[in-house]
């Protein structure tokens, strides 16, 4: 039997995004930090062999309830996984891109649509566990795949595919992503409608965002009652996000995770840390 390669996909958090343009061709051109975080989906890779396994291992903090509609909660049903098994499934589509057959199961620890990379960064690393690490090949594959290839911390501009890298900074965010999917290009469509606003919080998607979802704001407003902060946005959505030195992150947790259950809603909280490896 062939060896079973392990192999770590870390998300990425977006720390400051700008549109600064619009391609002719409507891709919107960024200038946004992005950062490696330790929250991270494992994939065991099998080469030779074919077939995917997703594994929903994503920490859902459940309440026991529902709250009623209009109010921005979700039930407290256990959250489907998000992840397609198709063609279209970016483990896949890596496999194909670099001309590899592999049985894959993925152990999926970061939330699907959760604006933190988790489809970008799994087939980063599948682009990492092929030895293909051309910037051109990671961008045909999504706009944040050339970031989560390089990982790190690092200045990502024009639509993804310019990767600087910047020094590693030392930092813990608390992290709350509630149960929804936010696509990404129903925010930047209704970025375009809104007519372009400069978010004032370090990401012009935010707005968007909450357009798209308006349940977020409610998530946020929790948020704010509990830490006593305005939390950002990380990238498109739908992840809110805090930073805090360790201890009172492990705080802040503590008593996001009570809220969220006080309030029968369902989110992934945690704290996680910077880092500048996979």
């Amino acid at each position: 039997m062939p060896p079973i390669d392990h192999v770590r996909a870390t998300a990425k958090l977006t720390r400051a995004l700008r549109v600064v343009g619009v391609r002719h061709d409507g891709y919107h051109l960024l200038a946004a930090e992005m950062a490696t975080i330790d929250l991270a989906d494992e994939l065991e890779i099998e080469d030779g062999a074919d077939g995917l396994e997703v594994v929903d291992e994503v920490a859902w903090v459940l309440g026991d309830g529902s709250l009623s509609a209009g109010r921005g909660g979700v039930a407290a049903d256990p959250v489907p996984c998000a992840v397609p098994l198709g063609s279209e499934n970016l483990v896949v589509r890596a496999l194909a891109t670099v001309g590899r057959r592999a049985r894959v199961r993925l152990r999926k620890r970061v939330p699907a649509g959760a604006g933190l990379g988790g489809g970008s960064s799994d087939a980063a690393a599948v682009l990492r566990w092929a030895g293909a690490l051309d910037p051109a090949v990671a961008a045909g594959l999504g706009a944040d795949v050339p970031f989560c290839v390089v990982g790190g911390r690092a200045l990502v501009s024009g639509i993804g595919e310019s990767v600087e890298p910047l020094g590693f900074e030392d930092f813990t965010a608390v992290l709350v992503t509630p149960a929804l999917t936010v696509a990404t290009p129903d925010v930047y469509r209704a970025w375009d409608a809104l007519g372009g606003p400069s978010g004032e919080h370090g990401n012009d998607l935010e707005p968007a965002a909450v357009v798209v979802e308006p349940r977020l704001a409610w998530w946020r407003d929790l948020i704010s009652s509990v830490a006593g902060a305005r939390p950002r946005l990380a990238g498109s959505g739908g992840t809110w996000y805090l930073e805090r030195d360790p201890e009172m992150a492990s705080h802040l947790v503590v008593e996001l995770q009570g809220a969220v259950r006080a309030e029968h809603a369902q989110a992934l909280v945690v704290a996680a840390a910077s880092t500048a490896h996979w």
